[in-house]
C-alpha cells in the first residue's frame, strides 16, 4: 500500500511538471500604448473632474475681449464760483449827425414848402451815389393844376434865394407830373394817380429817406397857420 502511495506522488508531480511547462508565457506589453483604464470608480471621477471643468473655461472664453463693467465713481460735488456783480452797460458813443450840404439843405427847405402850400406824403430822398444825374429828389403830391403849378413857382423862388436857379422845368399836358431840375435836387410834383402809376418811391426804393419836418413845431401854412387853427 505505501508503495502504491508513492507511486501515485511520483506520477502526480511529474504531471504537474509537464503542465507548467506547458503553460504558454504570457505576451509581452507594447511599450508606446498606455494602459487602459478599466470601467469603475477611476473612470467615473475623471467623468466628473471633466463635468466641472468645462462650465469654467466655457466663462473664461466668454470673458476674453470684453472689457469689465466699471460702475461710474460717484463724483464729488463741484463748487462753483460766485458770479461777479454785473457790470453797468457803458454809454453808447453819440454819433454826430454831420452837417447837411447846401444841397441838402435846400431839398428839405423844398418839401417844407411843398408841405405849407397843402402838399401830401412828401418825401426827400438821398439818392447820392446811386443817381447820376442828382443827390436828392424832392415828391409830394398835389390836389390841383393850379396848386401845383403855384408849388413849383414858390420853390424856384426859394431856389433863387438860396443861390439854386432851376436849369429846366417841365409838365405833361394835363398838368399831372410837374418837374422842377436845380441840379443837385430834382422836384418832382404828381398828381395822385401819377405818382402812384411811376411809383419813384419804390424804383429808389434802397436808398436812405431825410427827415425834413420842423423840429418841435407843427407844420404850418403860408397864412401862418397850422391846421388845428385853420379849423
Amino acid at each position: 500500500m505505501a508503495a502504491k502511495k508513492k507511486a501515485k506522488k511520483t506520477t502526480t508531480k511529474a504531471t504537474t511538471k509537464k503542465q507548467v511547462k506547458r503553460s504558454p508565457k504570457p505576451a509581452p506589453k507594447p511599450a508606446g500604448k498606455k494602459p487602459q483604464m478599466k470601467a469603475g470608480k477611476p473612470a467615473l471621477k475623471s467623468a466628473i473632474k471633466s463635468s466641472a471643468k468645462a462650465p469654467a473655461k466655457s466663462a473664461a472664453k466668454r470673458s476674453i475681449g470684453k472689457p469689465a463693467s466699471k460702475t461710474p465713481a460717484a463724483r464729488a460735488p463741484v463748487a462753483h464760483a460766485a458770479h461777479p456783480a454785473a457790470r453797468p452797460a457803458a454809454p453808447r458813443p453819440v454819433v454826430e449827425r454831420p452837417a447837411p450840404s447846401k444841397a441838402e439843405e435846400f431839398a428839405i427847405e423844398s418839401a417844407r414848402c411843398m408841405d405849407d402850400d397843402k402838399c401830401t406824403d412828401v418825401v426827400v430822398l438821398d439818392v447820392r451815389g446811386k443817381n447820376p444825374m442828382t443827390d436828392f429828389l424832392v415828391i409830394g403830391s398835389g390836389t390841383s393844376d393850379r396848386q401845383m403849378r403855384a408849388v413849383l413857382h414858390h420853390i424856384q423862388d426859394l431856389g433863387e434865394k438860396i443861390g439854386y436857379q432851376a436849369v429846366r422845368s417841365t409838365s405833361d399836358d394835363r398838368a399831372t407830373w410837374l418837374l422842377a431840375d436845380f441840379m443837385n435836387v430834382i422836384v418832382h410834383l404828381f398828381e395822385p394817380n401819377t405818382r402812384a402809376h411811376y411809383d419813384l418811391e419804390m424804383m429808389w426804393g434802397d436808398t436812405a429817406r431825410i427827415e425834413w419836418e420842423r423840429p418841435g413845431t407843427a407844420s404850418r401854412d403860408r397864412a401862418g397857420l397850422n391846421a388845428s387853427e385853420a379849423n
